[in-house]
Formats: C-alpha cells, sequence, structure tokens
C-alpha cells in the first residue's frame, strides 16, 4: 500500500479527525486507488498515531461511502466510476438548492462581497485552465452559502457528499466550465434583489448541468 511520508497536517485536532480527513484526501486524489486494500497498522504508522483512531476514521470512511470493511477479512477502497456522477449531483444540487433559499433571507453585503471576490478569482482559474485550483473556490464559493444557513445536519451531508464530488474530478468525470462563473454572478444577484426562488433555481441549475452534459455525452 503506498502511503506517502513527506506531509503534513493541522495539529489542533483529534487523531481522528487526522487520521480521517488524511486518509479520504488520499482517496480522493487516487493515491489510495479503487479496490486497494488498507492495512490499518500500515496506516497508523504513516500517520504516526495509533491505530484505535485510525480504526475509527475508516469505520467513519465506511459509513460515508469511501471504504468498504469486511470484519477478520479486510478493508478496502471503493470503487468509483464516472456514472456515479448521476448518484451524487442530484441530491447535492437539491441540498444546494435549499441553501441558497434558506440563505437569500440572512445573507449580509459582507457575504456577499465575500462571494463576488471568490468568483472573480474562480473566473481567472478557470480562464487560465486550472481546474483544480477552480475546483477549491468553487468548494468556498458554495460553502461560503452554506454556512450563512447555520445549518450542522444540512452542513454534513452536503460535506460529505462534496468530498465524493472531489473524487470524480480526479476521475476526470467533473468538468469545470466557464458557465459556472455567470451562474455565480446569478445567484449573487438573487441574493441582492432578496429573490430566493431564483437564488435556488440558479443554485440547482449549477450542480444538475454538469450532470446532464455528462449523461448527455454518454448517449
Amino acid at each position: 500500500m503506498p502511503v506517502p511520508e513527506n506531509f503534513t497536517t493541522p495539529s489542533r485536532i483529534s487523531a481522528k479527525d487526522r487520521a480521517f480527513t488524511q486518509i479520504q484526501e488520499w482517496i480522493i486524489d487516487g493515491t489510495l486507488i479503487a479496490g486497494e486494500k488498507l492495512n490499518d497498522t500500515e496506516l497508523s504508522k504513516a500517520l504516526g498515531i495509533s491505530r484505535t483512531p485510525v480504526r475509527e476514521a475508516l469505520q467513519l470512511l465506511a459509513t460515508q461511502g469511501f471504504v468498504e470493511m469486511y470484519p477478520g477479512k479486510e478493508t478496502k477502497v471503493t470503487s468509483i466510476e464516472p456514472k456515479d456522477i448521476s448518484k451524487v449531483l442530484p441530491p447535492l444540487a437539491a441540498l444546494q438548492a435549499l441553501s441558497a433559499e434558506l440563505a437569500t433571507s440572512v445573507i449580509d453585503g459582507k457575504t456577499i462581497e465575500q462571494l463576488r471576490n471568490i468568483n472573480s478569482s474562480f473566473a481567472e482559474a478557470i480562464n487560465s485552465s486550472d481546474y483544480y485550483t477552480a475546483l477549491k473556490l468553487d468548494e468556498q464559493f458554495h460553502k461560503a452559502v452554506v454556512q450563512v444557513v447555520n445549518n450542522p445536519y444540512m452542513t454534513n451531508i452536503i460535506e460529505m457528499l462534496q468530498a465524493h464530488v472531489r473524487r470524480l474530478f480526479f476521475y476526470k468525470a467533473i468538468i469545470l466550465s466557464e458557465t459556472s462563473i455567470n451562474e455565480h454572478e446569478q445567484i449573487i444577484k438573487a441574493f441582492e434583489n432578496n429573490d430566493k426562488d431564483l437564488a435556488a433555481k440558479i443554485m440547482k441549475n449549477n450542480w444538475q448541468r454538469p450532470n446532464d452534459e455528462f449523461c448527455s455525452k454518454m448517449h
């Protein structure tokens, strides 16, 4: 099991959270490939922590669909295919649309300015074909909207689905385009105009469109 040796992680988090975050990142970016068997002893050694938090992290990753655990036998990374985009994006689109609807009545000028600045950087990344940076900025944009709602239940589900989106990006299923720049700006304007229905509609389309484009290419 190839595990990187030189990496840094935040120090002020629990061992379990540290293990969860790092192992999830390795699965998302393909360092740990689909179907690969995971050894908790090797992982604990690589992370510099005991096996208990590693096992706890693997259990959490299993509930979120990143690993499969067969007690007494093996633990391995779940498989993933580009077509899984159709399983991830529709529910995420619905939740993101709801977050935009709920955020409209409470969002403030400072957050709107933050969204516009993020979208400006997102546009620069798209125009320079720096798609990984664009992906991170797109996450920042949508996370800022979700945070306004202040609903931890929604936040947790969205973050889990968002992690699967990142994994699909590395499998070339998610393609970011200039269309998202304009959609982000329309969402911002809907917030400014206090138009919750329009904000929700555009937000849903912003997430559903990549799925529709992918499906059209498959037919």
